[in-house]
């Protein structure tokens, strides 16, 4: 636990430790002025230098609270008998921080509950100390299953399962839907862990025996993955821009658009932002198929897109902001297409841990028709015999599949390509002609592809 100093000024009180006054600043971040969390962590971690052990304490903290929060806020209305919304949200956000430190964190209640009220006495005032300490006494008084015990009593099979693993009923019922009811437990908890940093290397510039080297792990599945456990932006690979973080399940959704026969000609990447698979296809890419064009309508985006492709030659990739569904290219222009489209993003728990409580069934109200004429879009965009890779970080039925078969049952020119053919010889990965990975089989995000030939 960090080191925790007396403030001289308040004899009765301790100055808040920095690992818990960077926690309570990036919760407040997150939860008043909609910022991802590990964003907002990274730039504060990097501003405050904290020592290696209270690094590791704050992220916890930060990842942890945003994951479970909405449990935490089960736990905290049943401990206080008070709605939420009658106290001041900083208040809310500290016995967030409070709540995971007891019920998920090797600290001791009374350490955890003295500690949170310093820290409100020195962010809040001193006026609500005694609120912090009454409410974190009763949540102390319960173990996390005693409490989910009691607030399932009366709920349903899925709300029970979505207050134990900290999960929204619908998305849950998503889940649900999609795998056998005996794994269901599994990906939900899953969700919780948090992932291994996974680097990839860009084809042509680095290759993984030299991140091995450093101390990587090579992937499992990607033959350009790494793991990392330290700082990627520690390896030179990485500062150089030959090497990049993405997903392993990133990475193989990308290299099966480049895996099936296509004709000759240039590439697209028809929603490129932030620019990890732009980079793993530039490296990927023949000769004399030309340059691949990364297309991304955020400015801000496709700079991050020019800065993933900084270290190869100019003419082997093009940046431009545009936007897709009013394309700036001439139709049948490219023998190969990927269409990363915009989602709730549901495959990516495990790294995005607030973004559980930020969405909503009427996302997908939103979401689906964009992604059905993105589709439509990368379709027009190939020559005739192109390959179009159609992919999600979502398993939700109605943003993969759905959207696949609602486009195709319109058109006479597309044909299905068996994913099976494209990526082999991963275990349960496929559904019908699809691929769908999952966490807590394949250790990667729960990417989506489907694979079209321009007939």
């Amino acid at each position: 636990m960090p080191e925790r100093r007396p403030d001289a000024r308040r004899p009765d009180t301790r100055r808040p430790d920095r690992a818990r006054r960077l926690a309570f600043d990036a919760l407040r971040a997150v939860n008043g002025e909609g910022a991802y969390a590990n964003l907002v962590l990274g730039r504060l971690l990097d501003e405050r230098q904290l020592p290696a052990r209270d690094a590791a304490f704050a992220t916890e903290l930060v990842a942890g609270t945003c994951r479970r929060q909405g449990t935490y806020d089960l736990v905290i209305a049943g401990a206080s008998g008070r709605a939420l919304s009658s106290l001041q949200p900083a208040v809310v956000d500290l016995l967030r921080l409070g709540t995971h430190q007891i019920l998920a964190m090797r600290v001791p209640a009374h350490a955890a509950v003295a500690a949170t009220v310093d820290l409100t006495a020195a962010t809040v005032g001193r006026r609500v100390c005694g609120l912090v300490n009454a409410v974190l006494r009763k949540v102390a008084a319960r173990s996390y299953d005693d409490w989910v015990a009691e607030l399932s009593r009366d709920e349903d099979r899925l709300t029970a399962l979505g207050i134990r693993h900290a999960h929204p009923r619908w998305i849950v019922a998503a889940f649900a839907d999609l795998l056998p009811a005996d794994e269901l437990e599994s990906a939900l908890a899953a969700d919780n862990e948090s992932p291994t940093p996974t680097l990839a290397v860009r084809p042509g510039l680095a290759n993984v025996s030299e991140l091995v080297a450093a101390g990587a792990a090579a992937g499992r599945w990607s033959p350009f993955a790494a793991g990392w456990s330290g700082r990627p932006a520690d390896l030179p690979a990485v500062q150089q821009g030959r090497a990049g973080v993405q997903d392993e399940g990133s990475q193989l959704v990308t290299w099966g658009l480049t895996r099936a026969a296509a004709p000759y000609g240039p590439w697209l990447d028809l929603c490129a932002g932030p620019g990890g698979k732009s980079a793993l296809l530039t490296g990927l890419a023949r000769p004399e198929d030309g340059a691949l064009l990364a297309a991304e309508i955020s400015p801000h985006r496709a700079a991050l897109v020019a800065a993933n492709l900084r270290a190869y030659p100019s003419p082997r990739a093009q940046v431009v902001v545009a936007d897709a569904t009013s394309p700036a290219w001439q139709t049948g222009s490219f023998a190969r297409v990927l269409a990363d489209v915009p989602c709730t993003g549901l495959g990516a728990l495990r790294r995005r841990p607030e973004s559980r409580w930020r969405r909503s069934p009427a996302d997908l109200d939103a979401l689906v028709p964009l992604q059905g004429r993105l589709l439509r879009t990368a379709l027009d965009a190939a020559t005739p015999g192109g390959l179009i890779a159609y992919v999600t970080c979502s398993p939700h039925r109605r943003e993969t599949s759905g959207v696949i078969e609602a486009v195709t049952s319109t058109r006479s020119d597309v044909t299905v390509v068996p994913a099976a053919d494209v990526l082999p010889q991963i275990p349960d990965a496929y559904v019908g002609d699809y691929l769908q990975l999952w966490p807590h089989r394949h250790g990667t995000d729960a990417m989506f592809a489907a694979y079209l030939r321009k007939d």
